[in-house]
């Protein structure tokens, strides 16, 4: 391309085909009767349906949205809730960095008084990046600004043929998306024409075989006239996915409770229940060397058979799980004995994997290994602290 962006087709034709085509999601605002004012949106609503569909289809978020809005139906409520609720109402959502950061931007704003209505604004509360803020600003204060994600992104790269890969090419998408809003019927109706550019995206120019016959601007898609419509965005070779190891230990005491600790705050699965184990690594862990971060010592560990899975955006993860059971007495400091189904309820889908390890027989040979010494986290010896 050359240095100066083109003017992009007409905002109309796009307003008229999302007039008679929207889609209906349980977060946006219905349409008006002709001639009606359209009713008022929730940023609440509009946040949190954004933050969900970061890392999940709108398929799986329509009834995970339901759930969370009836446990949390503003943002008062969502700010009073404590942090484990909020957790297990994310399970399964992606990050739970993202859930960390809707928790504490609900009570920012509930200590502010209300939500801020501006991009600049938005972009103050804990957790929300530019694309947020944009998405907030324009859907749920019509203000002029469009936000660029997946969909966008596939939109304007196809209608100017832009064939550098992404992310290189976003250096034209960002402003090319942003000249929209210099056209009056887009300015006259924000929230409508962001909300059409992502239906357009997600319903017609879809990454494979878009319906382009159906398109309306595909007199104005330069990618169409080209015949290389599904070739954009082009991307570039993706980073070879790193690969972890860890390995677990799951207690059972004399009721069949198990015994569960806490991650760090930060990192992946920041702050969530966890089945005690090794740190994640690159090379995988023999289960003597593994013993120092048991959770109880004097116990006799037998290592499962098989592994678990679990793939992060950037990793793959490979889990094994060593079991034992343990005497009456109080949880170490920092972990609690839980009953199974309230374990299952409360973990990250990450842990609840190993639970798969855990119903089937020992594994063939394993026998007993004692831990040893007081290196073990949280350690007591046997037969004390009953």
């Amino acid at each position: 391309m050359s240095d100066v962006i083109p003017d992009p087709p007409s905002a109309v034709p796009l307003l008229a085909w999302y007039d008679r085509h929207r889609r209906s999601l349980p977060w946006r605002v219905a349409a008006p009767p002709p001639g009606e004012a359209r009713a008022e949106a929730d940023p609440y609503r509009i946040w949190l349906s954004e933050v969900m569909l970061q890392q999940t289809t709108v398929a799986t978020v329509g009834p995970r949205y339901a759930r969370f809005l009836e446990r949390f139906p503003d943002v008062a409520a969502l700010a009073a809730a404590p942090w484990e609720e909020v957790a297990a109402e994310w399970a399964g959502l992606g990050y739970y960095a993202r859930a960390r950061n809707l928790h504490a931007a609900a009570r920012a704003v509930v200590e502010r008084g209300a939500f801020p209505d501006t991009e600049v604004g938005l972009r103050a509360l804990p957790g929300i990046g530019a694309y947020t803020a944009a998405a907030v600003a324009a859907i749920a204060f019509d203000r002029p600004t469009v936000p660029v994600d997946g969909n966008v992104e596939r939109v304007v790269a196809r209608l100017l043929a832009i064939r550098e890969p992404l992310p290189g090419a976003r250096r034209w998408i960002g402003p090319a998306s942003a000249r929209f809003m210099e056209q009056e019927a887009a300015r006259a109706r924000p929230s409508d024409f962001v909300q059409a550019l992502f239906d357009l995206g997600a319903t017609i120019c879809t990454p494979r075989r878009p319906a382009c016959a159906l398109c309306p601007w595909r007199g104005d898609c330069r990618a169409q006239r080209e015949g290389i419509q599904e070739s954009l965005p082009a991307k570039s070779p993706k980073a070879a996915r790193g690969q972890r190891y860890g390995l677990h230990f799951l207690a059972r005491d004399p009721e069949g409770r198990l015994l569960l600790g806490r991650r760090p705050p930060e990192g992946l699965l920041g702050g969530m229940l966890e089945i005690p184990g090794a740190p994640w690594r690159e090379a995988p862990w023999e289960l003597g060397e593994a013993l120092p971060h048991a959770p109880l010592s004097g116990l006799s560990w037998h290592l499962r058979p098989g592994v678990a899975h679990h793939g992060f955006t950037h990793m793959d993860l490979e889990m094994r799980l060593a079991e034992a059971k343990a005497p009456e007495g109080p949880a170490p400091e920092g972990m609690a004995w839980m009953e199974p189904e309230a374990a299952r309820a409360a973990l990250p889908t990450a842990m609840r994997r190993l639970f798969t390890l855990a119903e089937g027989p020992l594994a063939e040979g394993a026998g007993g290994v004692a831990s040893g010494g007081s290196g073990a986290r949280g350690a007591r010896k046997k037969g004390v602290s009953r």
